[in-house]
């Protein structure tokens, strides 16, 4: 996560606030918008959107990966 620039906080608050998508293999995704207003890799954003894909599993959530879009 930290290499794409969400931090667990984001991730969570998208699994819990966003609305869940089915996608490839049994998981699911959602996506949410955070304000950024900072240099990403030498260019400046004005947010950030974070896309967990995730599994529910009966006793937790199990994060496969996150994707993470900046927005100019």
């Amino acid at each position: 996560m930290a290499f794409r620039g969400a931090t667990e906080e984001e991730v969570v608050e998208a699994i819990r606030q966003a609305e869940w998508q089915p996608a490839e293999r049994g998981r699911f995704d959602c996506r949410r918008e955070f304000p950024y207003g900072r240099d990403w890799n030498g260019r400046r954003y004005s947010s950030k959107q974070v896309l967990p894909v995730f599994v529910d599993e009966p006793a937790e959530i199990v994060v496969v990966t996150v994707y993470v879009y900046y927005v100019p």
